[in-house]
């Protein structure tokens, strides 16, 4: 069997094995000498494809954009935005490290233009007005993200959240902080509490937000 080291380097072939050396070490470990050795190749070859490391990681980024399902055409601008927001919250579970970058880029390319059309196509096919898509596409990529951030950044796994509570609270007089011990006690470790449930909650109310303010009558409506 070939050895897959070996296969001819393509820049396709040298963006994935960036994002495995990045998906194992996080973006700090992504050198050309690491990318290299992962491809099993001089780092000099690896300069016929991508001509620095920006280059490597406008690439990466687009290549993880293009792994987020578009918002269908057909479909209406909510369940649409919510089928969206659910596809990058999991490949942002699996690639943590690119969360911060994902806006960074001063060269995006395709995957991410083509990206970011869809889901403003999304919300002006849904009638919302140039400065509403504007907000709603901050708001959600800001809750997007952060959440990401947020859940990534957590010392326990989301479900097992409970399980951290005790050590937790054993940490500080729980007669000192009687509302957090509250939360903890009476919420987070009940049987099936899951951290990552959140994210479902506050979706839904910015999905309501913003349906609220398109239905609203214009002499209702805030200046957006």
């Amino acid at each position: 069997m070939a050895d897959p080291k070996r296969a001819p380097l393509s820049r396709e072939r040298v963006l994935r094995a960036a994002i495995a050396v990045a998906d194992a070490g996080g973006i700090t470990a992504l050198t050309i000498r690491s990318l290299a050795d992962e491809l099993g190749v001089k780092p000099m070859s690896l300069y016929h494809h991508v001509p620095n490391k920006e280059a490597i990681i406008d690439g990466v980024i687009d290549v993880v954009f293009s792994e987020i399902d578009l918002p269908p055409a057909d479909e209406d601008w909510r369940p649409a935005l919510r089928r969206r927001a659910y596809s990058a919250r999991a490949v942002l579970r699996r690639h943590p490290w690119a969360t911060p970058l994902m806006e960074s880029r001063s060269h995006p390319g395709e995957a991410t233009l083509r990206h970011h059309d869809a889901v403003i196509g999304a919300l002006r096919r849904g009638g919302f007005s140039i400065a509403l898509a504007a907000h709603a596409y901050s708001l959600m990529d800001s809750y997007i993200y952060g959440f990401a951030l947020e859940e990534a950044a957590l010392p326990f796994e989301p479900q097992n959240a409970g399980e951290a509570v005790p050590d937790f609270i054993a940490q500080f007089a729980m007669q000192d902080f009687p509302y957090l011990t509250e939360m903890g006690v009476e919420h987070i470790m009940r049987p099936g509490y899951n951290y990552s449930d959140e994210f479902d909650f506050g979706l839904g109310l910015i999905l309501d937000g913003l349906e609220r303010h398109l239905n609203a009558a214009p002499e209702d409506s805030p200046e957006v």
